[in-house]
Protein backbone atom coordinates (compact mmCIF):
# COMPACT_ATOMS: atom_id res chain seq x y z
CA UNK A 1 0.00 0.00 0.00
CA UNK A 2 1.58 3.71 -1.34
CA UNK A 3 1.05 6.11 1.67
CA UNK A 4 0.02 9.83 0.52
CA UNK A 5 3.22 11.18 0.92
CA UNK A 6 4.67 8.42 -1.44
CA UNK A 7 2.46 8.92 -3.91
CA UNK A 8 3.25 12.79 -4.35
CA UNK A 9 6.63 11.20 -4.56
CA UNK A 10 5.66 9.25 -7.35
CA UNK A 11 3.03 12.17 -9.14
CA UNK A 12 6.72 14.43 -8.56
CA UNK A 13 9.10 11.78 -9.55
CA UNK A 14 11.16 12.03 -6.48
CA UNK A 15 12.43 10.16 -3.66
CA UNK A 16 13.28 11.61 -0.31
CA UNK A 17 17.13 12.03 -0.89
CA UNK A 18 15.89 14.14 -4.05
CA UNK A 19 14.18 16.73 -2.12
CA UNK A 20 16.74 17.03 0.58
CA UNK A 21 18.90 17.85 -2.01
CA UNK A 22 16.01 20.43 -3.63
CA UNK A 23 16.20 22.01 -0.30
CA UNK A 24 19.83 21.87 0.45
CA UNK A 25 20.11 23.42 -3.37
CA UNK A 26 17.70 26.69 -2.17
CA UNK A 27 19.07 27.35 0.62
CA UNK A 28 22.63 27.90 -0.87
CA UNK A 29 20.59 30.24 -3.19
CA UNK A 30 19.75 31.85 -0.24
CA UNK A 31 22.94 31.96 1.73
CA UNK A 32 24.82 33.42 -1.71
CA UNK A 33 24.52 36.97 -1.73
CA UNK A 34 20.74 37.69 -2.97
CA UNK A 35 21.50 40.93 -3.45
CA UNK A 36 23.61 39.82 -6.59
CA UNK A 37 20.60 38.03 -8.32
CA UNK A 38 17.58 40.35 -8.62
CA UNK A 39 18.03 44.28 -8.55
CA UNK A 40 15.18 45.93 -6.90
CA UNK A 41 15.25 49.29 -7.94
CA UNK A 42 16.02 52.64 -5.69
CA UNK A 43 14.57 51.98 -2.13
CA UNK A 44 12.78 55.72 -1.71
CA UNK A 45 10.82 55.95 1.50
CA UNK A 46 8.02 57.23 0.45
CA UNK A 47 7.69 53.86 -1.71
CA UNK A 48 7.57 51.67 1.15
CA UNK A 49 3.81 50.43 2.42
CA UNK A 50 2.98 49.81 5.55
CA UNK A 51 4.79 47.04 7.05
CA UNK A 52 7.87 48.07 5.05
CA UNK A 53 6.42 46.44 1.91
CA UNK A 54 8.18 47.51 -1.16
CA UNK A 55 5.86 49.14 -3.67
CA UNK A 56 6.95 49.32 -7.29
CA UNK A 57 4.97 51.40 -10.53
CA UNK A 58 7.43 49.19 -12.49
CA UNK A 59 5.56 47.10 -15.55
CA UNK A 60 5.78 43.85 -14.05
CA UNK A 61 7.44 42.66 -17.60
CA UNK A 62 10.25 44.92 -16.83
CA UNK A 63 10.60 43.74 -13.30
CA UNK A 64 11.01 40.18 -14.71
CA UNK A 65 13.64 41.16 -16.77
CA UNK A 66 15.80 42.86 -14.16
CA UNK A 67 16.43 38.96 -12.68
CA UNK A 68 20.42 38.00 -13.40
CA UNK A 69 21.81 35.33 -13.38
CA UNK A 70 25.72 34.40 -12.46
CA UNK A 71 27.55 31.47 -13.68
CA UNK A 72 26.93 30.02 -10.02
CA UNK A 73 23.16 30.34 -10.04
CA UNK A 74 23.47 28.60 -13.88
CA UNK A 75 24.69 25.69 -12.42
CA UNK A 76 22.16 25.53 -9.23
CA UNK A 77 19.63 25.78 -12.18
CA UNK A 78 21.29 22.67 -13.83
CA UNK A 79 21.53 21.28 -10.89
CA UNK A 80 17.46 21.22 -9.86
CA UNK A 81 16.96 20.44 -13.99
CA UNK A 82 19.25 17.32 -13.52
CA UNK A 83 17.16 16.26 -10.40
CA UNK A 84 13.54 16.90 -11.88
CA UNK A 85 14.43 15.34 -14.98
CA UNK A 86 16.17 11.83 -14.24
CA UNK A 87 13.54 9.89 -11.62
CA UNK A 88 13.74 6.94 -9.89
CA UNK A 89 12.06 4.46 -11.21
CA UNK A 90 8.37 3.41 -9.19
CA UNK A 91 5.28 1.61 -9.79
CA UNK A 92 1.55 1.48 -8.96
CA UNK A 93 -0.19 -1.49 -10.12
CA UNK A 94 -3.20 -2.35 -12.35
CA UNK A 95 -5.41 -5.30 -12.27
CA UNK A 96 -6.59 -5.89 -16.34
CA UNK A 97 -9.97 -5.22 -16.67
CA UNK A 98 -12.18 -7.33 -19.42
CA UNK A 99 -11.81 -5.59 -22.72
CA UNK A 100 -8.32 -3.99 -22.04
CA UNK A 101 -5.95 -4.82 -24.16
CA UNK A 102 -1.48 -3.03 -24.42
CA UNK A 103 -2.67 -0.42 -26.63
CA UNK A 104 -5.35 1.06 -24.73
CA UNK A 105 -3.67 0.36 -21.20
CA UNK A 106 -0.61 2.63 -22.45
CA UNK A 107 -2.63 5.19 -23.81
CA UNK A 108 -4.16 5.81 -20.53
CA UNK A 109 -1.51 6.01 -17.96
CA UNK A 110 0.70 8.03 -20.67
CA UNK A 111 2.97 5.23 -21.46
CA UNK A 112 5.03 3.31 -24.50
CA UNK A 113 3.65 -0.54 -24.90
CA UNK A 114 7.18 -1.21 -24.68
CA UNK A 115 7.36 -0.08 -21.17
CA UNK A 116 4.41 -1.83 -20.26
CA UNK A 117 5.50 -5.07 -22.58
CA UNK A 118 9.17 -4.84 -20.53
CA UNK A 119 8.61 -4.45 -17.33
CA UNK A 120 6.04 -6.77 -16.90
CA UNK A 121 8.13 -9.37 -19.14
CA UNK A 122 4.97 -9.86 -21.12
CA UNK A 123 5.53 -12.32 -23.99
CA UNK A 124 2.33 -12.70 -25.66
CA UNK A 125 0.25 -9.57 -26.01
CA UNK A 126 -2.76 -11.72 -27.29
CA UNK A 127 -2.69 -14.09 -24.35
CA UNK A 128 -3.28 -11.60 -21.38
CA UNK A 129 -5.52 -12.84 -18.70
CA UNK A 130 -8.44 -10.76 -17.08
CA UNK A 131 -7.24 -10.04 -13.56
CA UNK A 132 -3.31 -10.15 -14.22
CA UNK A 133 -1.79 -7.37 -12.08
CA UNK A 134 0.32 -5.24 -14.24
CA UNK A 135 3.24 -2.93 -12.45
CA UNK A 136 2.69 0.13 -14.14
CA UNK A 137 5.77 2.45 -14.13
CA UNK A 138 6.11 6.19 -13.68
CA UNK A 139 8.10 6.50 -16.82
CA UNK A 140 9.45 5.25 -20.25
CA UNK A 141 11.69 2.59 -20.06
CA UNK A 142 12.62 -0.84 -20.99
CA UNK A 143 15.07 -3.66 -19.02
CA UNK A 144 18.15 -4.34 -20.16
CA UNK A 145 19.41 -7.80 -18.47
CA UNK A 146 23.48 -7.00 -18.14
CA UNK A 147 26.23 -9.54 -19.88
CA UNK A 148 29.19 -10.73 -18.94
CA UNK A 149 31.38 -7.54 -19.58
CA UNK A 150 29.14 -5.05 -20.00
CA UNK A 151 30.04 -1.57 -18.88
CA UNK A 152 26.91 1.13 -17.78
CA UNK A 153 28.42 3.40 -20.51
CA UNK A 154 28.47 0.55 -22.94
CA UNK A 155 24.98 -0.23 -21.93
CA UNK A 156 23.57 4.24 -22.45
CA UNK A 157 25.30 3.93 -25.50
CA UNK A 158 23.64 0.88 -26.91
CA UNK A 159 20.11 2.41 -26.04
CA UNK A 160 21.42 5.92 -26.53
CA UNK A 161 20.19 7.11 -23.14
CA UNK A 162 21.77 9.06 -20.52
CA UNK A 163 23.97 7.42 -18.07
CA UNK A 164 23.30 9.49 -15.22
CA UNK A 165 19.35 8.79 -15.83
CA UNK A 166 20.30 5.21 -15.48
CA UNK A 167 21.98 5.51 -12.37
CA UNK A 168 19.14 7.43 -10.67
CA UNK A 169 16.40 5.51 -12.01
CA UNK A 170 18.09 2.03 -11.07
CA UNK A 171 19.27 3.98 -7.85
CA UNK A 172 23.28 2.85 -8.71
CA UNK A 173 25.76 4.47 -6.49
CA UNK A 174 28.78 3.28 -8.83
CA UNK A 175 29.17 2.62 -12.67
CA UNK A 176 29.85 -0.87 -11.82
CA UNK A 177 26.86 -3.37 -12.77
CA UNK A 178 26.02 -7.07 -12.23
CA UNK A 179 26.06 -9.51 -15.01
CA UNK A 180 22.86 -11.25 -15.30
CA UNK A 181 20.93 -8.07 -13.27
CA UNK A 182 18.19 -6.46 -14.94
CA UNK A 183 18.16 -2.89 -15.22
CA UNK A 184 15.87 -0.12 -16.28
CA UNK A 185 17.40 2.19 -19.10
CA UNK A 186 14.51 5.59 -18.92
CA UNK A 187 13.50 6.32 -22.33
CA UNK A 188 14.88 3.23 -24.06
CA UNK A 189 12.07 1.28 -27.06
CA UNK A 190 11.80 -2.57 -27.73
CA UNK A 191 13.13 -3.22 -31.88
CA UNK A 192 10.45 -2.55 -34.41
CA UNK A 193 10.95 -6.45 -34.85
CA UNK A 194 10.30 -7.39 -31.09
CA UNK A 195 7.36 -5.15 -30.72
CA UNK A 196 5.75 -6.78 -33.49
CA UNK A 197 6.92 -10.47 -32.45
CA UNK A 198 5.17 -9.86 -29.55
CA UNK A 199 1.93 -8.12 -30.46
CA UNK A 200 1.82 -11.43 -32.73
CA UNK A 201 1.86 -8.79 -36.01
CA UNK A 202 5.71 -10.12 -37.16
CA UNK A 203 4.25 -12.06 -40.10
CA UNK A 204 1.21 -12.44 -43.15
CA UNK A 205 -0.45 -15.59 -43.68
CA UNK A 206 1.05 -16.70 -46.97
CA UNK A 207 -2.04 -17.69 -47.96
CA UNK A 208 -6.10 -17.54 -46.78
CA UNK A 209 -7.04 -20.60 -45.51
CA UNK A 210 -8.22 -23.23 -42.89
CA UNK A 211 -5.66 -24.39 -41.20
CA UNK A 212 -5.54 -28.29 -41.57
CA UNK A 213 -3.33 -29.50 -39.11
CA UNK A 214 -1.55 -27.16 -36.19
CA UNK A 215 2.02 -27.03 -34.86
CA UNK A 216 2.71 -30.09 -32.38
CA UNK A 217 2.26 -33.68 -32.03
CA UNK A 218 -0.17 -35.21 -34.42
CA UNK A 219 -1.10 -38.54 -35.71
CA UNK A 220 1.02 -39.45 -38.43
CA UNK A 221 -1.44 -38.96 -41.63
CA UNK A 222 0.51 -42.15 -43.56
CA UNK A 223 0.99 -43.93 -40.41
CA UNK A 224 -2.23 -43.60 -38.16
CA UNK A 225 -0.65 -45.83 -35.34
CA UNK A 226 1.79 -43.52 -34.60
CA UNK A 227 2.41 -39.85 -33.46
CA UNK A 228 4.49 -37.25 -34.78
CA UNK A 229 5.53 -33.72 -34.59
CA UNK A 230 4.78 -31.64 -37.23
CA UNK A 231 6.82 -28.48 -37.23
CA UNK A 232 4.33 -26.09 -39.08
CA UNK A 233 1.18 -25.42 -39.92
CA UNK A 234 -0.83 -26.65 -43.13
CA UNK A 235 -3.24 -24.22 -44.07
CA UNK A 236 -5.81 -25.84 -47.18
CA UNK A 237 -5.50 -24.32 -50.50
CA UNK A 238 -6.49 -24.93 -54.19
CA UNK A 239 -3.47 -25.90 -56.69
CA UNK A 240 -2.34 -22.44 -58.03
CA UNK A 241 -3.46 -20.38 -55.43
CA UNK A 242 -0.66 -17.78 -55.03
CA UNK A 243 1.81 -18.16 -52.08
CA UNK A 244 3.19 -14.78 -50.71
CA UNK A 245 6.63 -14.26 -48.81
CA UNK A 246 5.18 -14.04 -44.62
CA UNK A 247 8.07 -11.25 -44.25
CA UNK A 248 10.48 -9.49 -46.35
CA UNK A 249 13.65 -11.36 -46.48
CA UNK A 250 16.56 -13.11 -48.88
CA UNK A 251 15.32 -16.27 -50.38
CA UNK A 252 18.09 -18.98 -48.89
CA UNK A 253 17.32 -21.70 -50.88
CA UNK A 254 14.78 -23.68 -52.96
CA UNK A 255 14.08 -27.61 -54.55
CA UNK A 256 12.54 -30.34 -54.10
CA UNK A 257 12.75 -32.96 -51.25
CA UNK A 258 10.63 -36.09 -50.86
CA UNK A 259 8.60 -35.29 -47.91
CA UNK A 260 8.16 -31.51 -48.68
CA UNK A 261 7.94 -31.60 -52.29
CA UNK A 262 8.32 -28.45 -54.04
CA UNK A 263 10.36 -25.99 -51.22
CA UNK A 264 11.28 -22.55 -50.64
CA UNK A 265 13.05 -21.29 -47.95
CA UNK A 266 13.88 -17.59 -46.74
CA UNK A 267 15.92 -15.57 -44.32
CA UNK A 268 14.92 -12.47 -42.32
CA UNK A 269 15.72 -10.40 -39.73
CA UNK A 270 16.23 -11.10 -36.07
CA UNK A 271 17.26 -14.72 -36.30
CA UNK A 272 13.88 -15.84 -38.63
CA UNK A 273 13.71 -17.94 -41.43
CA UNK A 274 10.35 -19.75 -43.20
CA UNK A 275 10.31 -22.66 -45.15
CA UNK A 276 6.88 -23.17 -47.40
CA UNK A 277 6.30 -26.52 -48.40
CA UNK A 278 4.61 -29.04 -51.40
CA UNK A 279 4.72 -26.05 -54.21
CA UNK A 280 3.18 -26.38 -57.02
CA UNK A 281 5.33 -24.07 -58.71
CA UNK A 282 8.59 -21.82 -57.68
CA UNK A 283 8.58 -18.42 -58.60
CA UNK A 284 11.58 -17.05 -57.33
CA UNK A 285 15.57 -18.09 -57.01
CA UNK A 286 17.74 -18.20 -54.40
CA UNK A 287 19.62 -15.50 -53.56
CA UNK A 288 16.75 -12.91 -54.38
CA UNK A 289 15.23 -10.45 -52.11
CA UNK A 290 11.77 -10.31 -51.92
CA UNK A 291 9.14 -7.97 -49.81
CA UNK A 292 6.20 -9.09 -47.64
CA UNK A 293 3.69 -10.21 -49.48
CA UNK A 294 5.88 -10.96 -52.67
CA UNK A 295 4.73 -13.44 -54.74
CA UNK A 296 7.15 -16.66 -54.54
CA UNK A 297 4.98 -19.60 -55.70
CA UNK A 298 1.85 -21.50 -56.00
CA UNK A 299 0.09 -24.05 -53.45
CA UNK A 300 0.41 -28.09 -55.16
CA UNK A 301 0.24 -30.66 -54.00
CA UNK A 302 4.15 -32.59 -54.24
CA UNK A 303 6.20 -34.92 -51.95
CA UNK A 304 4.56 -36.68 -49.14
CA UNK A 305 1.17 -34.74 -48.68
CA UNK A 306 -3.04 -36.24 -48.48
CA UNK A 307 -3.96 -33.11 -51.02
CA UNK A 308 -3.48 -29.81 -52.08
CA UNK A 309 -2.02 -27.25 -49.58
CA UNK A 310 0.49 -25.17 -48.29
CA UNK A 311 2.84 -26.52 -45.95
CA UNK A 312 4.73 -23.17 -43.58
CA UNK A 313 7.51 -23.49 -40.65
CA UNK A 314 9.13 -20.73 -38.97
CA UNK A 315 12.50 -21.01 -37.14
CA UNK A 316 13.97 -18.53 -34.96
CA UNK A 317 17.26 -18.81 -34.44
CA UNK A 318 17.17 -22.51 -35.91
CA UNK A 319 14.64 -23.85 -33.40
CA UNK A 320 10.80 -24.25 -34.61
CA UNK A 321 8.11 -21.97 -33.23
CA UNK A 322 4.45 -21.91 -33.36
CA UNK A 323 3.29 -19.82 -36.93
CA UNK A 324 0.60 -18.60 -35.40
CA UNK A 325 1.37 -16.67 -32.18
CA UNK A 326 3.40 -14.64 -34.85
CA UNK A 327 0.60 -14.18 -37.29
CA UNK A 328 -1.52 -11.38 -38.01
Amino acid sequence: MISINEKEQVFLGLTGRDIFRLAAVLCLIVIINPGQYIKLGDRNADRHGIGGGYLSQEDPLEAESDIMLTPASMEIAVELDSLTRNRVLLYNSHAIQRGENISGLAMSFGLNQDTIISVNKIANTRLLQVGRVLRIPNQDGIFHTVRNGETLDEIAERYKADSDAIRVANELFSDEVVAGKDIFIPGARLSWERLQEINGDLFIWPINGVVTSGYGWRRDPFNRSRRQFHNGIDIRGSTGTPVRAAMAGRVSGIGFDRVLGNYIIINHHAGYRTLYGHLSVIRTRTGSYVGQGERIGDVGNTGQSTGSHLHFTVYRNGATVNPRALMR
